[in-house]
């Protein structure tokens, strides 16, 4: 028997035994419950088996999307369905299905993942030594190592031009959809905390500071979009529209953190428009002045100009950033351990029971600090660090093909966008917690496939001048963008050169 004839009889084999498996699986559900209905579910399986495949980075998005902005807890109807836990599973999937099988996703490691890995290696050997390992696990196996596998997973599947577009789109839109759930509670007085403060209740995004930094990073995509040429029309009106929606939802939370993310998110478009650092610094505080007069911080019932000396507010902080330290200082290593701050806080807190309540910590280094201890605080620093350069590199290699033909508008959008939300988080990371939940991890997977995706594609007119003139003539020729369809273009001009 020939060889090929081997291989389409192995094929033939593979094909019968899956269908035969798939129809058994298919009859179990009607001998239990006989019921025509039970079938529907059995007949879209098919289907979505043939999606996630095909398409396994639609799937990540849509886990990444549904865990940062909390969608299925802000539309209840949609929790039914569980679709975190379904792409999640879906995810997990695909990802081994194309490493291992169809090879079809090529596993990369960078500097970026190795300073990731050193950070997330500590956390979980801080577990070990915590003040109560059962609650520190728990805590590791239902968030944080989800968290990191899906940093990887990101990284891996994000690889082609589509996608960075896509996920643009998306995280605009579904930060829309918080947005625009939160200024409809603001108008209708739903969810108010401390009668001013805007919140959607029942859900994580409860707390207004949490619910202003989930604003803030859609924020700085919107921006990008509305301040990037190129992108298209759509695009740049949708940006207008986010940065409207998610400003006036941000003012309406009344959180100081979330304003001064919104300030630092603008100063970073700034720096690349306004030349005059004078004019920006002055531009900055005339536009904080306005955002605190209408966010009406001075009428919070917390924090507010009604308060004597430091404010309430302010002084939870402090007490929570003294017990932090106290952790830090006790346990240097590791910490006391992952979400165990608040277990631990009044046998570490400088204050009497009766002067104040145990607070959160408020403060996304000093939560890091006293779970992590000072060498985590020091690995997550440089992680910061390295994600920044990383982020920043790329960008400017971007900016210097403005003007030419290689200029990729939709990659500095995202790029720039990934940027300005870095920054935006560490400013307002340093009011609110979110040292191991996802904003900065999904910034840092992000900027990971951006490095990743400029090595392979970018072309550099400085450095590929050869490369330059040939798409130039390539571009008059065919009157095609570079990009999209362009793509196949660099990548023969890169191949042209390398040949000569």
């Amino acid at each position: 028997m020939r060889l090929p004839d081997i291989e389409r009889l192995f094929i033939n084999r593979y094909q019968t035994v899956t269908i035969t498996a798939y129809c058994v699986l298919a009859a179990l559900p009607s001998l239990i419950f006989p019921h025509p209905i039970v079938l529907l579910p059995l007949a879209v399986i098919p289907l979505g088996l043939m999606f996630i495949l095909k398409k396994p980075f639609v799937v990540c998005l849509i886990f990444i999307l549904f865990s940062f902005f909390r969608l299925h807890e802000v539309f209840p109807q949609l929790d039914p369905i569980k679709i975190p836990l379904l792409t999640a599973l879906a995810s997990y999937f695909v990802l081994g299905w194309h490493i291992f099988l169809t090879q079809r996703v090529q596993v990369y490691w960078r500097h970026e993942h190795t300073i990731f890995a050193r950070f997330f290696g500590w956390v979980v050997i801080g577990i070990a030594f915590s003040s109560y390992p059962p609650v520190a696990f728990g805590s590791f196996t239902s968030v944080y190592m989800k968290i990191g596998i899906m940093v990887l997973a990101i990284s891996w599947l994000m690889t082609e031009h589509w996608h960075f577009k896509l996920a643009h789109f998306l995280i605009i839109c579904s930060g829309l959809a918080v947005g625009g759930v939160t200024l409809f509670n603001n108008a209708n007085g739903i969810g108010m905390v401390e009668e001013t403060r805007v919140t959607i209740p029942g859900t994580s995004l409860g707390d207004p500071n949490d619910l202003s930094l989930v604003l803030s990073f859609p924020m700085s995509y919107a921006v990008a979009f509305a301040t990037t040429k190129g992108t298209g029309k759509i695009r740049t009106l949708l940006g207008l529209i986010g940065v409207v929606v998610f400003v006036s939802s941000i003012i309406a939370t009344q959180s100081r953190g979330g304003l001064l993310a919104t300030v630092a998110v603008f100063g970073i478009f700034g720096l690349r428009i306004i030349k005059s650092k004078l004019l920006l610094i002055s531009i900055a505080s005339f536009g904080l002045m306005i955002l605190v007069a209408a966010a009406g911080i001075n009428d919070r019932k917390s924090g507010g100009q009604g308060e004597d000396g430091v404010d309430e507010s302010a002084m939870g902080r402090i007490h929570a950033w003294e017990a932090a330290f106290n952790m830090a200082l006790r346990n240097p290593l590791t910490g006391v351990g992952l979400s165990l701050f608040l277990d631990n806080y009044w046998d570490y807190a400088t204050h009497g029971r009766g002067e104040g309540q145990a607070h959160v910590t408020h403060s996304t280094w000093f939560q890091v600090m006293s779970e992590a201890g000072f060498v985590g605080i020091g690995l997550f620093g440089y992680m910061i660090f390295t994600i920044f350069m990383s982020v920043f590199g790329s960008l400017r290699r971007l900016d210097r093909n403005k003007g030419s033909p290689l200029y990729d508008p939709h990659m500095t959008a995202i790029t720039v966008g990934t940027y300005a939300g870095l920054v935006g988080f560490c400013v307002s990371g340093t009011f609110l917690s979110q040292g191991f939940l996802w904003p900065i991890y999904i910034i840092t997977a992000i900027s990971i496939s951006i490095a990743n995706y400029m090595d392979n594609h970018h072309v550099d007119r400085e450095t590929e001048p050869e490369a330059e003139a040939q798409k130039t003539a390539i571009v008059k020729k065919s009157g095609n963008s570079i990009h999209g369809k362009g793509l196949p273009y660099a990548r023969r001009s890169q191949g042209s050169i390398k040949k000569q």
